[in-house]
């Protein structure tokens, strides 16, 4: 990344919002451009800043970050947005990313994470918080699954080639990582993930971790710090 990255931080604590300017502002590939205590006042100033990643908070005196989200993918298509919030509870993570965010990291790890976290979704990858990694998939096996049964006879509907970038997929990597481990462009990494998830009947990158992990065809442990 040669050129600055413009920031704009939506969060209702002063402070928080100090420390965040305080951590990137260390880093010469990032900018804090503008800052706003609520959702309505955000959304202003996205549409007037237009910036490269905004990073919202989850709990807004006006609004959820997750409706505030929706309502930035929506201004703003091509934005990346950074969710940094209190919460490491499933549900919170999965409509976080499922609304538009590209990043989630909780703010009690923010200090060691976020430059990471925005450093991935600057380049156009998704980005999970380690901490809670973990956790996530392990709720997510104890979980049921919406609009999908786990079948060995679904996996088997999938090609070679397809099954092969489910199980890249499922380990983390990025649509564009996956493209450079097999060699082919991430426009055919996509169109294979589209496949995978309709044949399967997945709905979300997470429920996709969980069928693989219930299959056996990746370890849970890859997930830890």
């Amino acid at each position: 990344m040669s050129e600055k990255k413009n920031i704009l931080i939506i969060d209702d604590h002063p402070l928080f919002r100090e420390g965040l300017k305080t951590i990137i502002g260390r880093q010469d590939r990032f900018k804090v451009v503008g800052e706003a205590g609520n959702g309505k006042e955000g959304l202003r100033m996205a549409k007037k800043l237009n910036p490269d990643i905004v990073i919202v908070d989850i709990s807004l005196p006006d609004q959820s970050g997750i409706q505030l989200t929706k309502e930035l993918r929506k201004l703003l298509s091509e934005i990346h947005i950074m969710i940094v919030s209190m919460h490491a509870k499933i549900d919170h993570i999965a409509e976080a990313f499922q609304a538009g965010a590209t990043g989630y990291v909780v703010k009690e790890s923010a200090s060691e994470r976020l430059i990471q976290g925005l450093e991935s979704v600057a380049k156009g990858d998704y980005f999970l918080d380690s901490s809670v990694s973990h956790a996530v998939v392990k709720n997510l096996m104890k979980s049921p699954l919406k609009e999908a049964k786990i079948t060995d006879a679904k996996y088997g509907t999938l090609t070679p080639r397809e099954q092969e970038v489910m199980r890249l997929l499922a380990q983390g990597l990025s649509s564009k990582a996956v493209a450079e481990k097999l060699f082919i462009s991430t426009k055919t990494v996509e169109n294979h993930r589209a496949n995978i998830m309709k044949k399967l009947g997945l709905h979300s990158t997470l429920e996709l971790i969980r069928y693989a992990a219930k299959l056996g065809l990746i370890d849970i442990d890859l997930w830890k710090e």
